[in-house]
């Protein structure tokens, strides 16, 4: 690395921020540009109403990398509280605990369909789907029919939108690789016992932890601390601000950011022009691709049109209520529900919701930009969700005292038949634009990353600033998919 090295970050979240608290640390210049003009975080932010604190999404922080643990301690410290899980799936009007417990599972079966389950899985076992190309038949080897069917098909269509035919068999392979029907019978008569920091973690199926650590004001307290890092170490976290286009030059002229906000005024910046010798983008791959100049080769601009996300909405609702439940989230597999899943943000941490009395629950919607849901109103929102939390009973009936609504675009890279091939015209076209352009986090690389491992390859981004050359390879991080758990 060359004394004086300018570096420029886009976007905020964890990939982001992690790479840029350490490349601050080290003594780099940073700046970081985020379009949120008040919230850090990315989709694990934390968003404050009224005095209650809830997610985008539900985030665990547990990870097999002890650098990326290393990095959460380092931040908040004791502010990391740790939390027993507890979480349910919702199935045919009935719970399931999750991980399963094989009693549970044959009381609301019965035990006619579970032996029915059982013969199914050992069907697939001794006669298996060649080659599964998509998510149904790669699940279905894995689980036998009936257990899919029950347990996954409808939970998954109802986040993607899309048949589980249309889903790429990757996207199972990288969530739910580590975890089998005998490891979760295994869980469900041992139960997992809390993990502790001295626990080999690199073994451990992140879908079966019996605990997790949580920042006690959510999520958002650990990119909100890491952002006041990077300023405390001399560098630069502008909100409210936008990178409309990034020019390379030529070889070793680094790259020219065109930005425009209210932000950059108050961070010394003025509109238009800024150098950099090197840019991490943590944006979708898919606006990176679009805004490079020169224009990249029209295969490339087709390959980034090509590229589709899942969106998203979370209806926090705030109830008065004696009855909750204990649970931090619950997966609701009935298609009669739209909702997808609940989270109940007072289990994650007491400090989220400022009046015991009150119940803070968040229903997350999945959808696509323009559709029905997408399109209704914040209060046809909130009355839907106070509905269905009644139609599940899960509260004893409306007493909804307030709500609030967040729209979450792009929240979920999709992994269509055509994904890989698109990935890799964009790979090929990024490669020819010269050094010093990194793509990190779940949407630079569109991959459903967790948190931690966006992190990974924000640390990898930052690695090989600081070596002075490419030694690691951020789009590798998630390859191995063995340890990516189904759902976060």
């Amino acid at each position: 690395m060359q004394p004086g090295t300018r570096v420029a970050v886009i976007g905020a979240g964890p990939a982001g921020l992690t790479a840029a608290y350490i490349l601050r640390k080290a003594g780099v210049n940073v700046d970081v540009f985020e379009a949120d003009p008040i919230y850090v975080g990315g989709i694990s932010r934390t968003v404050v109403h009224n005095g209650f604190r809830f997610d985008i999404g539900g985030h665990r922080f547990f990870s097999k990398s002890n650098e990326v643990e290393a990095f959460w301690s380092e931040i908040l410290g004791k502010d990391m509280i740790t939390r027993d899980r507890l979480s349910r799936i919702f199935y045919d009007g009935k719970f399931y605990s999750y991980p399963l417990e094989a009693s549970e599972v044959v009381r609301n079966l019965g035990k006619r369909e579970s032996l029915l389950s059982i013969g199914s899985y050992l069907n697939k076992k001794l006669f298996p789907i060649p080659r599964p190309s998509n998510l149904e038949d790669w699940v279905t080897n894995k689980f036998g029919h009936r257990l899919y069917a029950k347990f996954f098909k409808s939970y998954t269509e109802k986040v993607w939108g899309v048949p589980c035919r249309d889903i790429a068999a990757d996207w199972a392979a990288q969530r739910i690789k580590g975890l089998s029907l005998t490891r979760a019978a295994l869980a469900a008569l041992w139960s997992p016992q809390p993990t502790k920091p001295s626990d080999d973690r690199s073994r451990v199926i992140k879908s079966l932890i019996g605990s997790f650590r949580y920042p006690r004001l959510g999520p958002g307290m650990m990119w909100e601390a890491t952002a006041a890092g990077i300023r405390e170490l001399g560098g630069r976290v502008i909100l409210g601000v936008r990178v409309t286009s990034l020019t390379h030059p030529g070889p070793s002229q680094g790259w020219t950011l065109e930005i425009e906000g209210s932000g950059l005024r108050a961070a010394g910046l003025e509109s238009g022009l800024q150098n950099y010798d090197q840019v991490i983008c943590s944006a979708p791959l898919s606006w990176l691709v679009s805004a490079i100049r020169p224009g990249l080769q029209a295969e490339a601009l087709e390959a980034a049109m090509a590229l589709k996300y899942r969106d998203f909405i979370t209806v926090a609702v705030m109830i008065k209520t004696s009855t909750t439940f204990p649970d931090q989230w619950i997966y609701i597999h009935d298609p009669g529900i739209q909702a997808g899943r609940i989270q109940n943000f007072a289990n994650w941490s007491p400090e989220m919701v400022p009046d015991p009395s009150v119940t803070c629950l968040g229903l997350e919607y999945f959808c696509f930009q323009g559709d029905t849901l997408w399109n209704m109103t914040d209060d046809a929102l909130i009355a839907l969700a106070s509905r269905e939390l009644v139609s599940l009973g899960l509260v004893d009936c409306e007493m909804t005292l307030d709500g609030a609504v967040v729209r979450q675009p792009k929240a979920y890279p999709v992994y269509d038949e055509n994904y890989k091939n698109h990935i890799k015209r964009i790979r090929e076209a990024l490669a020819t634009v010269g050094e010093g352009l990194q793509a990190v986090g779940r949407n630079g690389t569109h991959k459903y990353n967790n948190q931690d491992h966006s992190m990974m390859t924000g640390m990898l981004a930052a690695k090989n600033i600081l070596s002075g050359k490419q030694v690691y390879d951020p789009w590798n991080v998630n390859q191995d998919a063995e340890y990516i758990e189904e759902t976060e």
